[in-house]
Order: C-alpha cells, then sequence, then structure tokens
C-alpha cells in the first residue's frame, strides 16, 4: 500500500482517536449481551440436566458437538465476501442455545395445557408438534434477528446476511435440542444403534437433517434481506412476514412428517426439503456471485477517489487474491499487519456495498449519508495503520509481480478474471 491521502499528523491523530470510540461503543454493548446470553445458555444446561440426568446430558453433548460445528462452519464460510462481527455472530449463536431454546420451553409447555384442553391429554401431540411448536420456534429464533434488524440495520446488505444470522441462530437451538433428543435417547436405549438409541438419533439428526432448524430460518432471513434492500415500507414489513410464514410452514410439514414416519417422512424428506436445500444453497452461491460483482464495479470509483490505489485492485476482486494478500503480509509482517489489511479489505467492501446503493438512489436518509462518512474515515484509518507496515507493502508489490507474471503466461484464449476497471461511471462524494 502507499501513504496516499494520509492528511495531517493532528487529524490523522483525531480520526483515529473517533475510530477507537466507534469501536469501543461497538462493542460494549454486544459484550453485556453475550454475558446475558451465555447466562441463559447456563439456565438451559442445568435445565436439559434436570430433564434427562447428568450423563444423558454429557453424551448428548458429546453427539450434539460434531453437527453443530458441521453447520456453524458452512454458515460462516458462506460470509466471506463482508464478514459480520464476530461478536454479532457468537451472539445469534447463543441466542439460540439459551434465549430462543428458554421462551420455546416457556411457551411449548403453555401449548401444551392449551392442546390438553382443547383435544384432551390423548389427542393433542399433533397439534403441539406440527401446529403450535413452528409457530413459538420459528418466533423465537427469530427475534435476535429482528432486534439486530432495529438496532444495526446497517450490518444487513442484502440476502447473505440475513440467513447467516437467522440460520446461526437455529444453529444455536438445534445445538440444545439435540442435547435433550440424544440424552432422552441414551436414558432409554444407550449408545443402541441403527434400530434405536443415540446411534438411531444421531442418523436422523445429525447425518440425515443437521441444516434442518437453519434451513426453516433461512426463509425468515431471505425475508430481511430482501427488506434490507427496498426502502418501500410495506414491503420491508411485508418480506418477513412472508419469510416468517414460510419457515413455519416448512417446520410444521417437518414435524408432521417425523410424527407419521416411514414412507411419508422419506417422501417428505426426498422430494421437499432435499430440493429445497439444494435451491437455497444455489441462492446462497448466486449471491455470492452477486456481491463479487458489486465489489469489482466499484472498485474502480473507490481508486478514482482516492481511497484504494491502483495495485490493489486485482487483488481485493476475488477471494483467493484477498487471501494471498493476508498469507503473505502475516508470513513477513506479523498478525498485527494482517489485521489492518483485514480490516482494510472489509472496509472496502462495505463502502462498496454502500456506494452501490447510492448509485440505486437508496442513499438519500441522514443515517445512510453519515454511515457512508463513517465508513471512509475507517477505511482510511484502516489504510494508515496498514501502510505504516513497510512489510505490507512490499508484500503487496510482490503479489501485485505475482498476478502479473501469471496474467502474461496465461494463454490468450483462456477465460480471464473480471475485469475490475469495467465502464464504470464515477460518483460523486
Amino acid at each position: 500500500m502507499s501513504r496516499h491521502d494520509l492528511g495531517e499528523p493532528a487529524a490523522d491523530i483525531s480520526g483515529a482517536r473517533r475510530f477507537q470510540t466507534r469501536k469501543y461503543k461497538a462493542v460494549g454493548w454486544p459484550v453485556a449481551g453475550l454475558i446475558v446470553l451465555g447466562f441463559c445458555g447456563l439456565v438451559m444446561a442445568g435445565v436439559t440436566t434436570s430433564k434427562v440426568g447428568l450423563m444423558p446430558a454429557l453424551v448428548g453433548a458429546a453427539a450434539a458437538l460434531l453437527p453443530v460445528a458441521v453447520v456453524f462452519i458452512a454458515i460462516v464460510w458462506i460470509d466471506r465476501w463482508e464478514p459480520e462481527p464476530p461478536m454479532l455472530l457468537l451472539g445469534a449463536f447463543l441466542w439460540g442455545v439459551g434465549g430462543a431454546t428458554a421462551c420455546s420451553l416457556l411457551l411449548n409447555d403453555a401449548m401444551t395445557e392449551l392442546g390438553n384442553v382443547l383435544f384432551g391429554p390423548t389427542d393433542h401431540r399433533f397439534f403441539v408438534t406440527a401446529v403450535m411448536g413452528p409457530l413459538v420456534e420459528e418466533a423465537a429464533k427469530a427475534l435476535f434477528v429482528v432486534a439486530l434488524w432495529f438496532r444495526r440495520r446497517s450490518e444487513f446488505n442484502g440476502l447473505v446476511d440475513g440467513i447467516v444470522y437467522a440460520a446461526l441462530t437455529a444453529a444455536g437451538f438445534a445445538f440444545t435440542e439435540n442435547i435433550l433428543y440424544f440424552g432422552k435417547a441414551f436414558a432409554a436405549g444407550g449408545l443402541g444403534g441403527v434400530g434405536g438409541g443415540v446411534v438411531a438419533v444421531f442418523i436422523l439428526r445429525g447425518v440425515l437433517a443437521p441444516f434442518s432448524h437453519p434451513l426453516f430460518s433461512s426463509m425468515f432471513g431471505i425475508g430481511i434481506g430482501l427488506a434490507s434492500r427496498t426502502d418501500d415500507k410495506k414491503l420491508r414489513l411485508l418480506y418477513p412476514l412472508v419469510g416468517y410464514f414460510a419457515a413455519v410452514v416448512l417446520h410444521a410439514v417437518w414435524n408432521a412428517a417425523t410424527l407419521l414416519g416411514g414412507a411419508e417422512f422419506l417422501n417428505v424428506y426426498f422430494l421437499i426439503m432435499v430440493p429445497i436445500f439444494f435451491g437455497t444453497g444455489w441462492l446462497v452461491a448466486w449471491q455470492r456471485k452477486r456481491e463479487q460483482r458489486i465489489v469489482i464495479r466499484q472498485l474502480p470509483v473507490l481508486e478514482r477517489a482516492g481511497l484504494i490505489v491502483r495495485s490493489e485492485m486485482e487483488m481485493l476482486a476475488t477471494l483467493a487474491g484477498r487471501r494471498g494478500w493476508l498469507r503473505k503480509v502475516r508470513r513477513s509482517a506479523g498478525h498485527e499487519a494482517a489485521k489492518a489489511v483485514r480490516d482494510y479489505q472489509i472496509a472496502v467492501t462495505e463502502l462498496a456495498f454502500l456506494q452501490h446503493r447510492a448509485d440505486q438512489g437508496h442513499t438519500t436518509s441522514a443515517a445512510r449519508r453519515a454511515r457512508r462518512e463513517r465508513l471512509i474515515a475507517d477505511l482510511k484509518h484502516a489504510r494508515r495503520s496498514a501502510a505504516g507496515t513497510q512489510q505490507a507493502i512490499q508484500t503487496a508489490r510482490i503479489k501485485l509481480d505475482e498476478l502479473t507474471q501469471r496474467n502474461l503466461k496465461r494463454p490468450s484464449n483462456s477465460r480471464r478474471p473480471p475485469n475490475p476497471r469495467g465502464p464504470v461511471q464515477r460518483s460523486r462524494d
């Protein structure tokens, strides 16, 4: 990197202080929230232990770790273009582990009593499992996403962000639920085999359907993502409601299929759930490519505005280029220099998304204009931090030379990566 657009030293110090002040404010509330959610998680651990016993709860927790780890890694993996704040990601997961499960437990108990009154003690199972359960559980999981939508709306730049937060709350919810199911299975039949016990339940919940809860809640996340891309107040309300309704319907169909069992369950699994799962995966992949195209189109705008330099554009245009840049900086300059470059890459991406919305006429509010100014200040601060390390500058030049040599060796008829200096009109600050 270069020291372009550094400004006066006094202004630099003032900007750094403002950056740190915003950073501490942004971290303070999430930390307090994590403490509360951690307490809720401990309460739910105690509740689970009281229901199945200490040893079954420990076995259930051990069995539940594998599927939740796979799901968590997959969710975070799809959010690589503009990674969400780690505190918020952890908060979403912990809300699912403690808050959502606690709400669901209390409300489901009330719904069970209502089912007893309406249908009798022997016929209320379908009502509670396939009707009220999905309504209550999807609402409980969605509470965190709704709160984040009202409190930190700037964190939502599209469908991927909505899916990530909703799916993480669902992953946490499924983790606690799996502990309970696995614990009950162990208490009743030990480890067992394919016909019963922990192994049978693990095959159903950990192998066949580890993404079931995240898939249901992703429908609501898609609704929030769509709402983040419109200024129409009616659509902002309609999209989340439709997403919640879709999540409830999917959840209800799945629960009904598990009650019916046999051929009915297999039909629902292969004819409904599997296609919807792959369809959602395709949507996520398409959205990630769309995010890359947005960044590529906005890089020339940021370069002409003096916020980035030409030598960085190709490295910023692909995830592979960004990862290679970070690896070389980490090896040659250490963790702090790599962190500064990482902050810089994220700031570039966020500003590119905001500039894209400006090009579409969606940045008329004072709050969005203020956020744009904050993002520009943060980007400049991250650039100064990274530019202060000579190794980072040299690494960027080495990486650029490698990319240039690779392009020179590529046959003329081979496919080239997208050109970040496409025909983009310059936006005015």
